[in-house]
C-alpha cells in the first residue's frame, strides 16, 4: 500500500466532482480544506518535517486563516523560507502551531534569512519530502521517530550555507507566532552544536550534526556573526525583546555537493537528544539514505495492516493515504515527559479527542492494540499530573481545555480497552481517575442538575458514566455500578418532545447535527421517537431524501449565509466531526439498506485523489480514519465493543488485526461509481457460517477469519430484524 500513498491529498482546497444525488443534498460549513501537509512523518512519530511558508494551519502551503468556506490565500504559489519541524496534521484552530528548528540553505547573505523562495518540484512519499528553492538548492529531509535528516543539493558556489534559526515558531498569520522563553545553545565541536529552546512552556531540546567538517561553524544573534562566541543563553526573552538566534555552517561548494544536518530532539534535555540520534540510526556522517530506507520500511510494515482489491488507481490511492493519514498522530513518545519525572507513556498531538474518538482510536485498537493501551496510559498519566483528562494535549504546557467540544471522551477509549480484555493497564487505576474527572468542570453541573450546557455535553457525560461502569463492572464493583446507572441513563433529559436534542448552543453544528449519535441504549432512544417509522423518516429528512440540491459556502461567507446553511439541519457530509457515526443510526431502526445508501454517496463523492480530494479538515486521521472503516463495510460503536457491518466498496480486503488476520470478501459485487447505485447485503458468512447479525462483536473482530458479504442490488431482509444491540446498565456488558 505505501507505494500508493499520495501526502499531498489534502493539502489544498476541495475540489470534488460537482455532487449529484443525496450528496448533493450535504451542507458543508467548516473549511473546504484537508489542512495537511506533504511533510516526512514516521508513524505516530515524535517529529514531522516539512517545507515552511508560514501559512494556516500546519506551516506549509499558501492558505490565511479560514474557519468557514472556502480558504481564502495568502500567496499564489507554493513558497518556502526553510524546512521546519513538528507540524500537526490536518487540524482546525488550535492555538499556535509548532514548526520549530527552521533549516534554510542559502547562497545569500545572512541578512537574508526569512526571505521566501519559490518552491518547484517537489516530491513526497511516507517519511520524505523534497523540493527545489529558486535559488537553486535541492532540500530533502526524511524522519526517525526522534530525529530528522536533511540533505542539501547545491550548485557550486563559495560561500554556501545552513541556517538553523532556533527562534523561530508558529505561523505568519496576525497573532500566530511562538516567542520562546528561554533558550540557550553551545558548540560542542566543529560539526556539532546542541542546546534548548523553551516554547509554549515546552523545553524542547536538539542535538544538531553537520556533515560539513571543512566548513565554518558560527552562531549568530539578530542576524550577525557571533566571531569567537562558542554560547548562547536567553532567560527571559519577549516578544518585545526577541532577536532571532541560532546557527550556521558555511562554506564552499561544488555544483552537485550534498551536505547533510542531522537533528536528535528530546523534551528532557540536549544529552537525551544526542541519544535519540544515536537510536534512531542517524548520527554520524552521511545517514540520510539509510534513514529514510528504515523509515519507509516502517511505513511499508504499518501500511500493508490493510490491503485492498481494486482495478482502479485513484481508490486504491485514496485509500492508502487514508490510511497513512491515519497513522501520523498521535505522538508518541516514551519517557519525553518534561513535566513530571517519571518515565513511561507519552504522548501528545492528541487534536483533539472530539475529532478522533469515534473512527481514529477504534482504527488504532484494531490495527495496533498495543498502541492503544500505551495512549490510555499516557492519558492516565496527564489526568493524574494535571487533574483533567484532555480533549486536546499538544507539545506544551496543559491541556488543551477546548470545553465546548465536548466532555469525558477518554472514557470511551478505556472502555473499548477494557472491554476488549486488553492487558497493560492498572483497571483501579483507570477507575478511581474516570470517577474524579466526571465530577469536574460540566460534571459538577451533571450531578446537580442532571442535564448541562451545552445539550451534547449532556450525552458526552451520560456515556462517559456507562462507559466507567464498564470498569467497575469488570472490578466486580457493582454497587458503583448500580450509582451509575441513572446517572447513565441520563441522556434522555437532553432530548425534547421533537425526538431531537434540546434547544442549545451547539459547537460547529445544529442539534440535528447532535441528535443521531449512537448512544448505549439505542433501543430506547428510538422508542422515545416514537419506534421505527419516526425514528426514519427524522434521519431521512436529516440526510436529505428527496430534498433539493444546497449550495455550499464560498469563499469568505457571510453571516446570513451561514445561518442559512445551519437552518438547513442538514447531515454535514463528512466536512466536520458532529455526524460522523450519524449514517449508522438507520441500522438500530432495522434500515441498513438506508446506511449503504449514505455511505456510498459520502465513500465515492466526498473522497478523491489529488490535494483537494478531502471535504475537510482532516483533524489528526479523524476524518480519514473515516474512510477507512466505511470503505471496508465496517464501522466501530466506539466504546461499547462492537463493529457495524455494511457493503462494503472494495471487493476484497485484509485487515491484519492485532496478531490476527481478517479477510473480507464479496459475492456479486460490481465496481462502485459515484453517481451509480449502492449495493446492499444480501447475506453474511463468518468463517463458513451464516452470520445474520449486523454487527461483530470485538472479539469476533480481533479474532480475524474470514468475512464473506453477499450483496445486491435490491434491499434484503438482511438486518432489517436483527438489531445492532443495546446495553443499558441494567443489562450484561457487551463483550
Amino acid at each position: 500500500m505505501d507505494e500508493w500513498v499520495d501526502p499531498f491529498i489534502g493539502s489544498a482546497a476541495t475540489k470534488l466532482p460537482e455532487p449529484v444525488g443525496l450528496a448533493a443534498s450535504w451542507w458543508s460549513p467548516k473549511p473546504l480544506v484537508g489542512n495537511t501537509h506533504p511533510g516526512a512523518t514516521y508513524p505516530f512519530g515524535m517529529v514531522s518535517a516539512c517545507a515552511y511558508s508560514g501559512a494556516y494551519p500546519t506551516g506549509y502551503g499558501v492558505y490565511d486563516l479560514n474557519t468557514e468556506g472556502v480558504p481564502t490565500q495568502l500567496y499564489d504559489r507554493q513558497l518556502a523560507s526553510g524546512i521546519t519541524h513538528f507540524q500537526q496534521s490536518g487540524t482546525g484552530a488550535i492555538r499556535k502551531y509548532y514548526n520549530y528548528v527552521r533549516v534554510t540553505p542559502m547562497l545569500e547573505p545572512l541578512d537574508a534569512l526569512g526571505r521566501t523562495f519559490t518552491l518547484s518540484h517537489e516530491e513526497a512519499s511516507p517519511g520524505y519530502y523534497a523540493a527545489t528553492f529558486d535559488n537553486g538548492v535541492r532540500a530533502e529531509v526524511t524522519v526517525g521517530p526522534k530525529s530528522a535528516v536533511h540533505r542539501y543539493t547545491f550548485p557550486r558556489h563559495q560561500d554556501a550555507r545552513i541556517v538553523v534559526d532556533l527562534s523561530h515558531g508558529g505561523l505568519q498569520i496576525p497573532h500566530g507566532a511562538t516567542v520562546p522563553l528561554r533558550a540557550n545553545m553551545h558548540q560542542v565541536s566543529p560539526t556539532v552544536a546542541e542546546g534548548q529552546v523553551v516554547m509554549e512552556g515546552a523545553p524542547l531540546a536538539f542535538h544538531l550534526e553537520c556533515d560539513a567538517p571543512h566548513w565554518r561553524q558560527l552562531l549568530w544573534y539578530d542576524r550577525r556573526l557571533m566571531h569567537g562566541s562558542t554560547r548562547l543563553d536567553f532567560d527571559a526573552i519577549r516578544p518585545t525583546t526577541l532577536r532571532p538566534f541560532g546557527v550556521v555552517w558555511a562554506g564552499p561548494v561544488e555544483a552537485g555537493q550534498t551536505v547533510e544536518l542531522r537533528i536528535g530532539f528530546s523534551l528532557r534535555g540536549p544529552e537525551k537528544a544526542a541519544a535519540n540520534l544515536i537510536a534512531d540510526g542517524a548520527s554520524g556522517p552521511h545517514r540520510f539514505a539509510e534513514r529514510r530506507r528504515m523509515t519507509a520500511k516502517t511505513w511499508r510494515k504499518h501500511l500493508r495492516r490493510i490491503e485492498v482489491s481494486t482495478p482502479s488507481a485513484d481508490r486504491r490511492t485514496v485509500m492508502a493515504t487514508a490510511l497513512y493519514h491515519s497513522l501520523i498522530k498521535p505522538s508518541f513518545a516514551s519517557a519525553e515527559s518534561p513535566f513530571w519525572p517519571s518515565d513511561g507513556p507519552f504522548a501528545f498531538d492528541i487534536s483533539t479527542m472530539w475529532d478522533i474518538y469515534r473512527t481514529q482510536l477504534p482504527l488504532i485498537t484494531a490495527l495496533f492494540p498495543e498502541r492503544s493501551v500505551e495512549l490510555a496510559t499516557a492519558l492516565l498519566t496527564i489526568c493524574e499530573q494535571e487533574g483533567n483528562f484532555p480533549i486536546g494535549y499538544r507539545m506544551a504546557i496543559g491541556s488543551d481545555r477546548f470545553a465546548r467540544q465536548a466532555s469525558a471522551l477518554a472514557h470511551t477509549l478505556l472502555s473499548e480497552l477494557c472491554l476488549r480484555g486488553l492487558p497493560g493497564i492498572d483497571w483501579a487505576w483507570a477507575l478511581v481517575h474516570m470517577h474524579n474527572d466526571l465530577r469536574r468542570t460540566y460534571g459538577e453541573d451533571y450531578l446537580l442538575n442532571g442535564f448541562v450546557e451545552p445539550a451534547s455535553h449532556t450525552l458526552d457525560l451520560a456515556f462517559g458514566y456507562w462507559c466507567t461502569a464498564q470498569v467497575a463492572r469488570y472490578l466486580g464493583d457493582e454497587q458503583l455500578v448500580a450509582e451509575f446507572r441513572p446517572l447513565a441513563d441520563g441522556w434522555r433529559r437532553a432530548f425534547d418532545d421533537s425526538g431531537l436534542l434540546r434547544g442549545s448552543t451547539f459547537y460547529e453544528g445544529t442539534r440535528w447535527n447532535y441528535s443521531f449519535r449512537l448512544l448505549h441504549d439505542m433501543d430506547a432512544r428510538i422508542r422515545s421517537v416514537g419506534g421505527d417509522d419516526a425514528f426514519v423518516t427524522l434521519l431521512d429528512r436529516f440526510f436529505g431524501f428527496g430534498a433539493e440540491p444546497v449550495s455550499l459556502p464560498g469563499v469568505r461567507p457571510s453571516t446570513e449565509e451561514l445561518a442559512e446553511g445551519y437552518a438547513l439541519g442538514r447531515f454535514e457530509g463528512l466536512n466536520n466531526e458532529p455526524d460522523m457515526d450519524a449514517p449508522w443510526a438507520y441500522q438500530y431502526a432495522g434500515r441498513p439498506d438506508r446506511t449503504a445508501e449514505v455511505v456510498h454517496a459520502a465513500v465515492m463523492q466526498r473522497f478523491g485523489p489529488g490535494p483537494g480530494g478531502l471535504p475537510g479538515n482532516d483533524d489528526s486521521g479523524g476524518l480519514s480514519s473515516w474512510y477507512v472503516w466505511a470503505s471496508l463495510g465496517l464501522f466501530p460503536v466506539a466504546g461499547q465493543n462492537i463493529t457495524l457491518l455494511n457493503a462494503p466498496s472494495y471487493e476484497d480486503a485484509t485487515v491484519h488485526v492485532g496478531e490476527n488476520r481478517l479477510d473480507i470478501g464479496t459475492r456479486g459485487f460490481r465496481e462502485p461509481e459515484a453517481a451509480g447505485r449502492p449495493q446492499y447485503v444480501q447475506a453474511v458468512h463468518l468463517n463458513g457460517v451464516e452470520h445474520p447479525r449486523p454487527w461483530l462483536t470485538g472479539a469476533e473482530l480481533a479474532a480475524g477469519g474470514q468475512l464473506v458479504v453477499s450483496l445486491g442490488d435490491e434491499p434484503s431482509g438482511w438486518g432489517a430484524t436483527v438489531r445492532p444491540p443495546s446495553f443499558p446498565l441494567n443489562q450484561a456488558s457487551p463483550t
